[in-house]
Protein backbone atom coordinates (compact mmCIF):
# COMPACT_ATOMS: atom_id res chain seq x y z
CA UNK A 1 0.00 0.00 0.00
CA UNK A 2 1.16 3.20 -1.61
CA UNK A 3 0.86 5.55 1.86
CA UNK A 4 1.19 9.46 0.91
CA UNK A 5 1.03 11.93 3.85
CA UNK A 6 2.59 14.78 1.57
CA UNK A 7 1.47 18.30 3.26
CA UNK A 8 0.83 16.50 6.65
CA UNK A 9 2.16 17.91 9.77
CA UNK A 10 2.75 15.33 12.20
CA UNK A 11 3.78 15.52 15.94
CA UNK A 12 5.72 12.21 17.70
CA UNK A 13 5.91 12.19 21.72
CA UNK A 14 8.59 10.09 22.80
CA UNK A 15 10.50 9.78 19.72
CA UNK A 16 14.14 10.04 20.39
CA UNK A 17 14.23 6.17 20.09
CA UNK A 18 12.76 2.95 20.10
CA UNK A 19 8.92 2.93 18.70
CA UNK A 20 8.87 6.54 19.30
CA UNK A 21 11.67 7.14 16.48
CA UNK A 22 10.58 4.57 14.55
CA UNK A 23 7.04 6.24 13.83
CA UNK A 24 8.99 9.07 13.57
CA UNK A 25 11.11 8.00 10.16
CA UNK A 26 7.77 6.10 8.64
CA UNK A 27 6.06 8.93 8.86
CA UNK A 28 8.91 11.30 7.17
CA UNK A 29 8.83 8.61 4.58
CA UNK A 30 5.39 8.81 3.76
CA UNK A 31 5.78 12.83 3.18
CA UNK A 32 4.76 14.07 6.54
CA UNK A 33 6.60 16.82 8.61
CA UNK A 34 7.62 15.65 11.69
CA UNK A 35 8.27 17.74 14.97
CA UNK A 36 10.08 15.19 17.10
CA UNK A 37 9.15 15.57 20.86
CA UNK A 38 11.45 14.05 23.27
CA UNK A 39 14.24 15.00 26.08
CA UNK A 40 17.08 14.26 24.36
CA UNK A 41 17.45 17.36 22.13
CA UNK A 42 21.26 16.15 21.04
CA UNK A 43 19.65 12.91 19.85
CA UNK A 44 16.87 14.86 17.69
CA UNK A 45 18.93 16.89 16.12
CA UNK A 46 20.96 13.89 14.96
CA UNK A 47 17.45 12.09 13.93
CA UNK A 48 16.34 15.17 11.71
CA UNK A 49 19.79 15.29 9.66
CA UNK A 50 18.75 11.47 8.74
CA UNK A 51 15.00 11.52 8.37
CA UNK A 52 13.09 11.88 4.78
CA UNK A 53 12.79 15.20 3.18
CA UNK A 54 12.48 14.18 -0.43
CA UNK A 55 9.28 15.39 -0.52
CA UNK A 56 10.54 19.18 0.30
CA UNK A 57 9.62 18.38 4.26
CA UNK A 58 10.96 20.87 7.69
CA UNK A 59 11.47 18.59 9.96
CA UNK A 60 12.18 19.93 13.79
CA UNK A 61 11.80 19.14 17.39
CA UNK A 62 11.16 20.28 20.97
CA UNK A 63 12.96 19.04 23.70
CA UNK A 64 10.40 18.00 27.00
CA UNK A 65 10.33 16.65 29.82
CA UNK A 66 7.26 14.68 30.31
CA UNK A 67 7.97 14.08 33.92
CA UNK A 68 7.41 17.52 34.80
CA UNK A 69 4.00 18.42 33.54
CA UNK A 70 3.90 22.24 34.44
CA UNK A 71 6.99 22.85 32.70
CA UNK A 72 5.55 20.18 29.86
CA UNK A 73 2.14 22.02 29.92
CA UNK A 74 3.82 25.66 29.08
CA UNK A 75 6.46 24.70 26.60
CA UNK A 76 3.38 22.51 24.65
CA UNK A 77 1.21 25.43 24.91
CA UNK A 78 4.06 27.65 23.35
CA UNK A 79 4.51 25.46 20.67
CA UNK A 80 0.83 25.32 19.54
CA UNK A 81 1.14 29.00 19.75
CA UNK A 82 2.85 28.87 16.11
CA UNK A 83 2.10 25.45 14.95
CA UNK A 84 -0.63 23.80 13.90
CA UNK A 85 -0.57 19.58 13.87
CA UNK A 86 -2.96 17.17 11.61
CA UNK A 87 -1.07 13.95 12.80
CA UNK A 88 -1.13 13.91 16.59
CA UNK A 89 1.17 10.91 18.41
CA UNK A 90 1.09 10.62 21.98
CA UNK A 91 3.41 8.34 23.28
CA UNK A 92 5.74 9.15 26.73
CA UNK A 93 8.29 6.74 28.10
CA UNK A 94 6.47 4.47 30.25
CA UNK A 95 6.76 5.23 34.19
CA UNK A 96 8.87 2.89 36.95
CA UNK A 97 7.53 -1.30 36.98
CA UNK A 98 6.72 -3.01 39.91
CA UNK A 99 3.95 -4.59 41.62
CA UNK A 100 0.85 -2.66 43.24
CA UNK A 101 1.81 -3.38 46.79
CA UNK A 102 4.87 -1.25 46.03
CA UNK A 103 3.85 1.70 44.73
CA UNK A 104 1.66 4.50 46.96
CA UNK A 105 -0.95 7.11 45.78
CA UNK A 106 1.90 9.64 44.88
CA UNK A 107 3.60 7.32 42.20
CA UNK A 108 0.09 6.50 40.62
CA UNK A 109 -0.01 10.82 40.63
CA UNK A 110 2.86 10.79 38.72
CA UNK A 111 1.79 8.10 36.50
CA UNK A 112 -1.44 9.52 36.08
CA UNK A 113 0.56 12.81 34.94
CA UNK A 114 3.20 11.40 33.14
CA UNK A 115 0.16 9.63 31.13
CA UNK A 116 -2.82 11.02 31.12
CA UNK A 117 -3.18 14.60 32.12
CA UNK A 118 -0.01 15.04 29.02
CA UNK A 119 -2.49 13.42 26.11
CA UNK A 120 -5.29 14.71 26.98
CA UNK A 121 -3.65 18.26 27.14
CA UNK A 122 -1.98 17.64 24.29
CA UNK A 123 -4.80 16.63 22.52
CA UNK A 124 -7.41 19.51 23.61
CA UNK A 125 -4.50 22.28 21.70
CA UNK A 126 -4.29 19.85 18.51
CA UNK A 127 -7.89 19.22 18.28
CA UNK A 128 -8.50 23.64 17.64
CA UNK A 129 -6.63 23.01 14.29
CA UNK A 130 -8.08 19.42 13.24
CA UNK A 131 -11.95 20.54 13.86
CA UNK A 132 -10.90 23.44 11.82
CA UNK A 133 -9.75 21.78 9.01
CA UNK A 134 -11.97 18.86 9.00
CA UNK A 135 -9.39 16.53 9.02
CA UNK A 136 -7.27 15.25 11.85
CA UNK A 137 -5.27 11.64 13.31
CA UNK A 138 -4.94 11.04 17.32
CA UNK A 139 -3.31 7.78 17.92
CA UNK A 140 -2.15 7.10 21.50
CA UNK A 141 0.67 4.37 22.03
CA UNK A 142 -0.51 2.35 24.89
CA UNK A 143 0.01 -1.47 25.94
CA UNK A 144 -1.14 -4.85 25.85
CA UNK A 145 -1.77 -5.27 29.47
CA UNK A 146 -4.62 -2.98 29.44
CA UNK A 147 -6.47 -6.19 28.48
CA UNK A 148 -4.54 -8.56 30.80
CA UNK A 149 -2.58 -6.82 33.17
CA UNK A 150 1.00 -7.36 33.84
CA UNK A 151 1.61 -7.71 37.74
CA UNK A 152 4.94 -6.22 38.00
CA UNK A 153 3.37 -3.23 35.50
CA UNK A 154 0.55 -1.25 37.95
CA UNK A 155 1.59 1.91 37.18
CA UNK A 156 1.39 1.30 33.92
CA UNK A 157 -1.77 -1.11 33.71
CA UNK A 158 -3.56 1.66 35.44
CA UNK A 159 -3.26 4.60 33.79
CA UNK A 160 -3.01 3.34 30.32
CA UNK A 161 -6.81 1.84 30.96
CA UNK A 162 -7.77 5.34 31.56
CA UNK A 163 -6.38 6.36 28.00
CA UNK A 164 -7.83 3.63 26.02
CA UNK A 165 -11.04 4.57 27.72
CA UNK A 166 -10.75 8.38 27.25
CA UNK A 167 -10.01 8.09 23.54
CA UNK A 168 -13.05 5.77 22.98
CA UNK A 169 -15.21 8.73 24.76
CA UNK A 170 -13.32 11.21 22.66
CA UNK A 171 -13.70 9.57 19.19
CA UNK A 172 -17.45 9.55 19.30
CA UNK A 173 -17.41 13.04 19.66
CA UNK A 174 -14.70 14.49 16.79
CA UNK A 175 -16.13 11.34 14.23
CA UNK A 176 -18.05 14.08 12.54
CA UNK A 177 -15.64 16.79 12.28
CA UNK A 178 -13.13 14.12 9.88
CA UNK A 179 -10.76 13.11 13.23
CA UNK A 180 -10.02 9.59 14.29
CA UNK A 181 -8.99 8.21 17.88
CA UNK A 182 -6.84 5.37 17.70
CA UNK A 183 -5.21 2.99 20.70
CA UNK A 184 -2.39 1.06 19.52
CA UNK A 185 -1.89 -1.71 22.60
CA UNK A 186 2.06 -2.29 22.24
CA UNK A 187 3.51 -6.00 23.00
CA UNK A 188 6.71 -6.99 23.31
CA UNK A 189 8.83 -4.93 20.54
CA UNK A 190 12.89 -4.88 20.53
CA UNK A 191 13.63 -1.50 22.43
CA UNK A 192 15.37 -0.21 25.38
CA UNK A 193 12.22 -0.14 27.67
CA UNK A 194 11.85 -3.86 27.21
CA UNK A 195 15.09 -4.05 27.82
CA UNK A 196 15.71 -2.95 30.98
CA UNK A 197 11.92 -4.45 32.28
CA UNK A 198 13.56 -7.43 31.60
CA UNK A 199 16.57 -6.99 33.76
CA UNK A 200 14.28 -5.97 36.67
CA UNK A 201 12.37 -9.38 36.30
CA UNK A 202 15.30 -11.85 35.63
CA UNK A 203 16.44 -10.01 38.73
CA UNK A 204 13.46 -10.99 40.67
CA UNK A 205 12.95 -14.55 39.45
CA UNK A 206 16.54 -15.12 40.10
CA UNK A 207 17.13 -16.28 35.84
CA UNK A 208 19.11 -14.41 32.99
CA UNK A 209 17.46 -11.62 31.09
CA UNK A 210 18.03 -13.87 28.07
CA UNK A 211 15.84 -16.32 29.41
CA UNK A 212 13.23 -13.78 30.41
CA UNK A 213 13.76 -13.26 26.29
CA UNK A 214 13.18 -16.24 25.22
CA UNK A 215 10.30 -17.10 27.70
CA UNK A 216 8.46 -13.50 26.32
CA UNK A 217 9.41 -14.83 22.84
CA UNK A 218 7.64 -17.87 23.22
CA UNK A 219 4.52 -16.22 24.01
CA UNK A 220 4.16 -14.41 20.96
CA UNK A 221 2.50 -16.16 18.26
CA UNK A 222 5.08 -15.62 15.59
CA UNK A 223 7.56 -16.62 18.37
CA UNK A 224 9.31 -13.29 17.93
CA UNK A 225 10.54 -10.10 19.26
CA UNK A 226 8.65 -7.14 17.04
CA UNK A 227 10.89 -4.39 15.29
CA UNK A 228 9.97 -0.84 16.08
CA UNK A 229 10.15 -0.44 11.91
CA UNK A 230 6.74 -2.77 11.84
CA UNK A 231 5.00 -0.51 14.34
CA UNK A 232 5.93 2.60 12.61
CA UNK A 233 3.82 1.03 9.04
CA UNK A 234 1.02 0.71 11.27
CA UNK A 235 0.90 4.70 12.64
CA UNK A 236 1.56 5.01 9.13
CA UNK A 237 -1.52 3.53 8.06
CA UNK A 238 -3.51 4.69 10.99
CA UNK A 239 -2.90 8.39 9.81
CA UNK A 240 -3.61 8.05 6.37
CA UNK A 241 -6.48 8.41 4.44
CA UNK A 242 -6.94 5.12 3.68
CA UNK A 243 -7.85 4.37 7.44
CA UNK A 244 -11.23 6.97 7.14
CA UNK A 245 -13.02 4.69 8.92
CA UNK A 246 -11.30 3.17 11.56
CA UNK A 247 -12.15 4.74 15.01
CA UNK A 248 -12.29 4.61 18.22
CA UNK A 249 -10.59 0.97 18.30
CA UNK A 250 -7.76 -0.89 20.27
CA UNK A 251 -5.43 -2.23 18.05
CA UNK A 252 -2.62 -5.22 19.87
CA UNK A 253 0.38 -5.47 18.14
CA UNK A 254 2.69 -7.69 19.55
CA UNK A 255 5.67 -9.26 17.79
CA UNK A 256 5.49 -7.65 14.51
CA UNK A 257 1.63 -9.44 14.23
CA UNK A 258 -1.39 -7.38 14.40
CA UNK A 259 -3.48 -9.22 16.20
CA UNK A 260 -6.98 -8.01 15.33
CA UNK A 261 -8.94 -4.89 14.68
Amino acid sequence: MNISLKGKNALVGGSSKGIGEAIARQLAESGASVTLMARSEGRMKELIAEMDSSYGQKHQYLAVDFTNFDEYKSKISEFFETNTVDILVNNTQGPEGGGALEKNVSDYQNAFDLLFKSVVFTTELALKHMQKNKWGRIINIASISVKEPLNYLALSNTIRAAVVTWAKSLAYDVAKDGITVNSTLTGYFDTDRIAQLNSKKAEKLGISPDEVRSNMEEQVPVKRIGDPKEYGYLVAFLASDQAAFITGTNIPIDGGLLKSL
